[in-house]
């Protein structure tokens, strides 16, 4: 059962207790790289990799070490909307675990060395990064539907504007977006809430009081376009999509059935029964539904042999076609939903995945619901709301292209 608890200065808790040798516990603010000022790009990512490099009373070395001397695994990841910094250890060094994450976060001292150190990483990661279109695809097609708003830019930043961080710089974002009232502690593990209440308020009860004040931009003047570029690749590269409901929509299941059903990740999805298993055209084809704070994104992307360009694309046309005209049938319906309730059902085995997901529903929603509750969500979908919002999505005058050739 999850349980949830409000801190002093607005720091919210939620914690399943699991009787597990292994335990996770990790911290989820609400703030990512759309948050950044134009001449930010990057900076959230950065203090991602900075904050493991010194604090007060401890130098990197220590910091790697306090978790890993003991077999666990220290962790943060950064998105458009959100950061994370994470752990996963033996049960029994939870106060270990916790106290380290709270000394990264609030302790960090940023070394001027380490800084330097660490751009070089970013900008060799930015490179690497370069270096993969199926990936950089995704960036560029992001650009094109969200052009001139802060979500449209690319997590990483440029190395140019890499070179202007500085200690100031980083203190200046975590004070103007880190906050406390957008903060969750989140946990999985083999502890009693009563204890776990307890370190959290010795660790992270101090953090003074900071409330959020600074609205987000939410201005968007979508316009579908179609962009071919040029690129010395041996595959042609293809994203599709279009602007999707955000993350608070009533439409948001109705949108995540419909992009498993199309090209979640079972072999058995639409797209790639059409485009690999039938007629050998891709590797890799996939579909994907990201939710916003204010807005969202559907894609599809995959990767084919240029002379088969054209005729992928029309067979990825009309699996559009066929899902916007021809509603599914009962049984049809029933196997997606026994699909996606399964996958869903498989994924809370992970804990770690667990406990990042309950933990960004609370800082989201402020409240988790259960499997079962989610179970009957899928259930209720009716084969006419897929039919609606694939109209919606699918429309090819509010589509937009992104092919690298």
């Amino acid at each position: 059962m999850m349980q949830t608890f409000v801190l002093k200065n607005g720091i919210r808790i939620i914690h399943q207790e699991a009787n597990s040798p292994v335990s996770h516990f990790g911290v989820l603010i609400n703030t990512g790289s759309r948050d950044e000022e134009a001449d930010e790009q990057g900076i959230a990512h950065f203090i991602e990799h900075v904050i493991f490099k010194g604090t007060q009373t401890r130098k990197s070395f220590h910091i790697l070490n306090r978790i890993e001397d003991v077999g666990g695994e220290l962790n943060a990841y950064t998105t458009k909307e959100e950061t994370a910094v994470y752990a996963t250890f033996l049960s029994e060094y939870y106060q270990r675990s916790m106290e380290l994450i709270s000394d990264i976060l609030t302790n960090s001292t940023f070394p001027a060395k380490e800084l330097e150190r660490e751009k070089e990483v970013v900008v060799e990661e930015i490179n690497s990064y370069k270096d993969s279109p199926s990936e950089l695809i995704f960036d560029e097609f992001e650009e094109i539907l969200f052009d001139g708003h802060p979500i449209a830019r690319n997590i990483l930043g440029t190395p140019e504007l890499l070179k202007t961080f500085n200690k100031s710089s980083i203190l200046k974002f975590m004070e103007e977006n880190y906050h406390t009232d957008q903060m969750v502690l989140s946990s999985v593990g083999n502890i009693p809430m009563t204890k776990f209440i307890r370190l959290a308020e010795k660790y992270f009860g101090q953090i003074p009081e900071k409330l959020r004040t600074k609205e987000r931009s939410g201005i968007y003047n979508y316009q579908p376009e179609t962009r071919v570029v040029q690129k010395d690749t041996f595959q042609a590269h293809c994203i599709i999509g279009n602007i999707a409901p955000d993350v608070f929509s009533t439409k948001r299941m109705q949108m995540v059935l419909l992009n498993n059903i199309l090209g979640g990740p079972s072999m058995n999805s639409r797209l790639n029964m059409v485009l690999r298993e039938r007629n050998g055209m891709a590797y890799n084809v996939e579909s994907g539904y990201t939710g916003y704070f204010d807005t969202g994104q559907f894609s599809v992307y995959f990767g084919t042999d240029k002379e088969n360009l054209d005729q992928a694309l029309r067979l990825v046309n009309r699996e559009f076609r066929n899902i916007k005209e021809k509603q599914m049938g009962i049984v049809q319906l029933s196997r997606a939903k026994k699909q996606m309730i399964g996958q869903l059902a498989i994924s809370a085995e992970t804990r770690e995945d667990l406990m990042l997901s309950i933990g960004k529903s609370f800082l989201f929603f402020n409240k988790v619901d259960t499997l079962e509750t989610i179970f009957q969500k899928i259930e209720q979908i009716e084969s006419r709301e897929i039919m609606e919002i694939a109209n919606e999505i699918f429309d090819e005058s509010q589509s937009s292209i992104l092919i690298y050739q």
